[in-house]
């Protein structure tokens, strides 16, 4: 298998519009995690009446995010993670997620 270079790696329709703005969306949350937080909260505390009280944290939230969804330094950055997530993908054929899990201790 001959080896693929970060520059000459061509991204399909569905990771540039889909599988990078998934990335997107889990990073901002993180990033917005004190907002989304609030947002929680406030939903858990108000109940049936949540979509009148928490309107407050409901638009700081979408705030946050939208900064993270309209920066384009951050979807270059999450393109570029994608990318070297699917390089390394490529490489060894095991999925991120199978990569980050942690490993028995007692072996």
């Amino acid at each position: 298998m001959e080896a693929v270079n970060e520059e000459d790696f061509q991204l399909r329709h569905v990771e540039k519009d889909v599988l990078i703005p998934k990335l997107m969306r889990e990073k901002a949350k993180e990033r917005c995690a004190e907002r989304v937080e609030a947002f929680n909260h406030c939903c858990k505390e108000s109940g049936f009446f949540m979509v009148f009280k928490c309107r407050e944290q409901n638009s700081a939230l979408k705030e946050c995010l939208t900064q993270h969804y309209k920066d384009p330094d951050f979807f270059e950055q999450c393109k570029q993670e994608y990318i070297q997530e699917k390089l390394e993908f490529l490489k060894t054929g095991i999925p991120a997620k199978n990569r980050k899990q942690k490993l028995p201790t007692s072996m």
